[in-house]
């Protein structure tokens, strides 16, 4: 960084000399490029603008007029300021030169004893050679950063992560509609998400909110890439001619490197790693499953930061009706552009998605739908979803599209997804039975149990009455490695049916029935008798809803 007027006064050579700033106090913080002594108009006109000039005007003319051309001149040059040392020659500063750094704000600064013009010029240079080293080795620490993390094939959240740690302020990925791919180093108050999957992150990185830096992020980007007056570093991140997004640094303290050159070394990495995905929604793909992972992890800490993300992301909330949806296919394996098949079917029927793959079912893909003003969450939009993803293969179409509460808001949006989750859970098993092709659509209001323990939400008593039921299975299963808390979510899920709770669980009846047998003795209960299966069921379901 280049020293300023102000440092160069500070300086001892200068300091011993007592400086009186006249003019252009408001300008003593502007960079000095050089120092130079310049006694004449000619010298001084010969600059490039930054310098901080040393005379004795010695050279200088002696009317009011000549000296006025004289200081327009050095205006006109661009000069960071004048530095007259006084003495019989020049007992005090000319008035007429004065009134021109005057008008111009510019700094005329007088020395009141003898100073050595030398020692000045040594020091000043000294220090701004040794800055163009630190910005040199910076520029090559930055430069070794961001190639190490394109040898090693650093996702692009990560890249984001490091360029915001490196510049000390918020970064954002954002695609070339202004939708928030990525985030980091956003304020510390809300949901831990850095990226790609902000969060960036939006995936792993600190805790964030980015209430503030990403409100209304789409209009506030737009007006910040046409006026270019929002203080934001802007940098394009594209290679072979094609654009995917920008990186865009919020303001914050300067950098040795430069603030710009960091952006640009980040969005070559960012370019590379683009290049070397395997789609192009690769990097939608992890924002959406980094989002998600986060609200039903409940891995925030205010709905102003999370919802701030969703939006920038390009899913309103604000006014908007949304619901959580939750995909399985027959096979129970998601193909990897599963998500964006759902999103883009879900625009076609005039709603906005975000969907990726559950944090802890990868089998599972989950939607969350926000319907488009004067549009309903219709049937019509879940089956879209579903034959979307269903047609990426043929011969593996959905086997069910589990659709929670209609809802308003980021935490409605929570319960609705963790209805549809658990849901989907529960009817796969009955779908893959059914005959044809056509997915089967469940509504959590098909589930009256199941909304109401999600109603009841983490209520105490609840989980005393799940803790109550269930912990003879839970110690068994802790102890042995077993799976008596599953074998009883599946003879609940289909009551009155043990042949197909058995193929629920994948046993045979006979190691099944031996299970449910085991069940009935731990717990010293009749699953027959209707009370017992229905206390019974409400606590797997909220041990469920736990879980996730």
């Amino acid at each position: 960084m280049l020293p300023t007027v102000r440092e160069v006064l500070r300086m001892e050579p200068v300091a011993v000399a007592l400086p009186e700033v006249l003019t252009g106090r408001d300008r003593l913080d502007a960079p000095v490029r050089w120092v130079h002594v310049a006694e004449t108009a000619e010298a001084a006109r010969l600059g490039s603008g930054g310098e901080l000039l040393l005379a004795t005007g010695v050279g200088w003319p002696a009317d009011a007029a000549a000296l006025r051309r004289l200081g327009r001149v050095l205006v006109d040059a661009g000069v960071a300021g004048l530095v007259l040392e006084l003495g019989p020659l020049m007992p005090s500063a000319p008035a007429a030169l004065v009134q021109e750094f005057q008008a111009a704000g510019l700094p005329f600064v007088v020395l009141h004893r003898e100073a050595r013009f030398v020692a000045i010029t040594e020091a000043v240079h000294s220090r701004i050679i040794a800055e163009q080293m630190v910005a040199l080795r910076a520029r090559d620490d930055i430069h070794a950063l961001f190639t190490g993390l394109s040898l090693r094939g650093s996702p692009a959240d990560f890249i984001v992560e490091q360029a915001a740690r490196v510049l000390g302020s918020p970064v954002v990925l954002e695609d070339t509609g202004h939708r928030v791919i990525a985030a980091s180093g956003l304020t510390a108050s809300g949901v831990t998400a850095s990226g790609v999957g902000a969060g960036g992150p939006v995936s792993g990185g600190a805790n964030t909110s980015g209430e503030d830096e990403l409100a209304d992020w789409e209009q506030r980007s737009r007006a910040a890439h046409r006026s270019g007056a929002s203080g934001w570093t802007i940098v394009p991140v594209e290679a072979r001619g094609m654009r995917w997004g920008h990186l865009v640094a919020l303001p914050g303290e300067p950098h040795p490197a430069g603030r710009s050159n960091v952006l640009e070394q980040a969005a070559v990495a960012l370019a590379l790693s683009r290049l070397s995905d395997r789609d192009d929604d690769e990097w939608t793909r992890r924002s959406h499953d980094a989002l998600l992972a986060a609200l039903i992890g409940r891995r925030f800490s205010g709905e102003g930061g999370v919802t701030a993300r969703f939006e920038a992301a390009g899913f309103p909330l604000s006014g908007r009706l949304v619901a959580g949806v939750a995909v399985r296919l027959r096979s129970g394996t998601l193909p990897v552009s599963a998500a964006a098949r759902a999103v883009e079917a879900a625009r076609t029927a005039g709603a906005d998605a975000v969907a990726g793959r559950h944090p802890e079912q990868p089998g599972t893909l989950v939607v969350a739908v926000s319907a488009r003003p004067g549009r309903q969450l219709t049937d019509g939009l879940f089956a879209s979803i579903a034959d979307a993803v269903g047609s990426v293969r043929l011969d593996d179409p959905a086997a069910v599209v589990a659709v929670g509460s209609d809802a308003r808001g980021i935490t409605g949006l929570l319960s609705s997804l963790e209805e549809a989750v658990e849901l989907a859970a529960g009817s796969a098993a009955r779908a893959d039975a059914r005959l044809g092709r056509t997915p089967h659509i469940q509504r959590v209001q098909h589930r009256p149990l199941l909304r109401l323990v999600n109603a009841l939400g983490s209520d105490p008593r609840l989980l005393e009455h799940t803790e109550q039921l269930l912990r003879p299975l839970i110690e068994y299963d802790l102890v042995t490695g077993g799976d008596l808390v599953e074998v009883l979510r599946a003879y609940l899920s289909h009551p009155g049916n043990r042949t197909r709770a058995a193929a629920a669980s994948h046993l045979s009846r006979s190691v099944f029935y031996q299970r449910i047998a085991l069940i009935e003795e731990l717990l010293g209960m009749d699953l027959d008798d209707g009370e017992t299966v229905a206390a019974l069921h409400a606590a797997v379901l909220a041990r469920g809803r736990a879980a996730t």
